[in-house]
């Protein structure tokens, strides 16, 4: 515990040990989770995902120094692609972000995916909210950038930034692949260079034209998204984008939390419990009937469907399927 009362009074190597801890999902790291989470909800929470090229380092990097000179702290939780062999993040985004690394008020943490699918680890919402109880009023959240899947981040943020680059074909990719659909700013980044305005233009007609649906995750969506250009090497437009951040930040009564914090409880639910029947049916009481179940439905045996049910059925009595499909 000391460790942890360390890092919220400032202490940033002790905060670094704590961010292990909780990445490697050590019983210090739940502890310590479980102790800060009321100290947690006060930051603003922004996820920027978008495909590789567009510049979400740069753009993090020029966000951060305009929050910083108005005066307020900023946490960065980057998530790199893992080593396949050694499961380690490269680190690429934190290289980019050294002009920040004398600055105690900016505080960077390169996490890697370790093979989670969505552009995030499985651990980023557990960093992010240590991170709010250390007391960062702004924590962005960057993807690993692999594709047009990266909508978990959604989930995760108060607000979410899809970035595009110019004369790319993105903006039909991301109406495609659904990306605008999770968009509360889409920002088209690399302003100066030709092409810009129009794919700017393209985009917001596209918005126009596309039918607000409600998302999955339950979260209201704006039936247009902002759409902004930025050219985040020379910082123009990115004044403007922290402007339209601080606009678009939900707002929640002391009564009902806002939609988005609502998604990001249900994501922290689901990833424990996840964790937490994976670690049961590992365990040494399971473990063996874990391994028949699997080599069954391997060879044909057995269903992956009856195999999930007589699982649950086994660590939750009761817990079968709610309905039959005999007229399948």
């Amino acid at each position: 515990m000391r460790l942890s009362d360390a890092a919220i009074a400032g202490d940033r190597r002790a905060l670094a040990q704590l961010l292990t801890a909780v990445e490697n999902a050590t019983p210090v790291g739940e502890a310590a989770t479980r102790r800060l989470y009321p100290l947690a909800g006060r930051a603003h929470i922004v996820g920027i995902t978008g495909a590789p090229g567009s510049g979400k380092s740069t753009l993090v990097a020029a966000l951060t120094a305009e929050a910083r000179a108005a005066g307020r702290s900023v946490a960065v939780i980057a998530v790199d692609p893992s080593s396949p062999i050694t499961g380690g993040a490269i680190l690429g985004d934190r290289v980019r972000m050294q002009v920040h690394a004398g600055d105690r008020d900016v505080f960077i943490r390169s996490m890697a995916s370790r093979g989670h699918a969505g552009g995030l680890a499985a651990t980023s919402v557990a960093v992010a909210t240590v991170l709010d109880a250390a007391g960062f009023d702004l924590i962005f959240v960057e993807t690993v950038g692999t594709g047009q899947s990266e909508v978990e981040v959604a989930a995760a943020a108060d607000t979410t930034i899809v970035l595009e680059a110019p004369e790319m074909g993105d903006e039909v990719q991301a109406i495609k692949a659904g990306l605008l659909e999770v968009a509360d700013i889409v920002v088209v980044n690399k302003g100066d260079r030709p092409g810009a305005h129009r794919t700017a233009s393209q985009l917001r007609a596209m918005l126009v034209a596309s039918a607000p649906r409600e998302p999955a995750d339950g979260r209201p969506r704006p039936k247009r998204p902002t759409v902004l250009i930025t050219t985040a090497s020379t910082g123009a437009g990115v004044p403007e984008l922290l402007a339209a951040l601080d606009r678009a930040r939900p707002t929640e009564s002391a009564v009902e939390p806002a939609p988005a914090r609502l998604a990001r409880a249900r994501t922290q639910i689901g990833a424990v419990l996840q964790e937490r029947l994976a670690a049961r049916l590992g365990d040494a009481v399971h473990a063996a009937r874990t391994r028949d179940v699997t080599d069954d439905v391997a060879n044909h045996r057995l269903d992956p469907y009856a195999a999930a049910d007589g699982l649950l059925s086994e660590l939750f009595p009761g817990a079968g399927p709610d309905a039959s499909a005999d007229d399948a």
